[in-house]
C-alpha cells in the first residue's frame, strides 16, 4: 500500500479544506509530518521543480561537516530530496533520488541514517522516524539499504568521518570521529 501525499493546488469537493490531496487523505498524509500544503514556500519550490508527489516531510537534525547540529526540514519526493531550513525558508540543498547510491543505519536502535551520493558530499541526519524515512527511500527509488554499527561518509567535499554505534546501559552511544 503506497502512501504518498499528491500535490495539486486546485480545488477537490471530496477533499476537506486545508487538504489538496485528491483521494484518501488520511491514508496519504501519514508521512507529511508539517503539512506541506500548508507551507506557501515548500507548495512553491516543489511545484517550480516539477515534483507532484511528496513521500515524506518532517524537521530532522542534519550534521554539518563540523559537526553542528542544524534543525531541517527534510522533504522526500519521488524525485528528489529537498534539505529546507525552516528559520528562513531557503533551500539549502536538493539532491535527485538518482544520485544517491545507498542508505547507511545503525543496527541499534538509534535515529541515524546516512545518505551516501558518490557525485557529492553525504547526508547524516537524525530523526526518531528513521524507519518512514528508509521506507519512503525504498517506495520512491530502489535503494541500498546498509546496516551497519560502523561506516563511513562524506562530510564534506574533502573530509571523511566515521560514525559508530555501541549498544551501552540505558541507550546507544554514538561517536562521530574525523578519519
Amino acid at each position: 500500500m503506497s502512501r504518498r501525499v499528491q500535490i495539486d493546488d486546485a480545488k477537490n469537493d471530496d477533499v476537506p479544506d486545508g487538504d489538496s490531496s485528491p483521494v484518501e487523505p488520511d491514508k496519504l498524509r501519514k508521512r507529511d509530518h508539517i503539512n506541506v500544503p500548508s507551507h506557501p514556500f515548500l507548495m512553491k519550490l516543489l511545484n517550480k521543480q516539477g515534483d507532484q508527489i511528496v513521500l515524506f516531510a518532517d524537521k530532522v537534525l542534519k550534521f554539518t561537516g563540523s559537526g553542528k547540529m542544524k534543525c531541517r526540514i527534510l522533504l522526500i519526493t519521488d524525485f528528489a530530496i529537498y534539505i529546507v531550513d525552516p528559520e528562513t525558508d531557503s533551500l539549502k540543498r536538493r539532491i535527485a533520488l538518482a544520485a544517491v547510491e545507498k542508505i547507511y543505519l545503525s543496527e541499534l536502535s538509534d535515529n541515524f541514517l546516512a545518505v551516501i551520493i558518490p557525485t557529492e558530499y553525504d547526508l547524516l541526519i537524525a530523526s526518531a522516524r528513521k524507519n518512514e524515512i528508509i521506507t519512503a527511500f525504498v517506495e520512491a527509488y530502489e535503494l541500498d539499504v546498509v546496516s551497519s554499527n560502523r561506516f563511513e561518509y562524506n562530510a564534506a567535499s574533502d573530509l571523511v568521518k566515521e560514525i559508530e554505534f555501541e549498544e551501552v546501559e540505558g541507550g546507544v552511544k554514538t561517536r562521530i570521529l574525523r578519519k
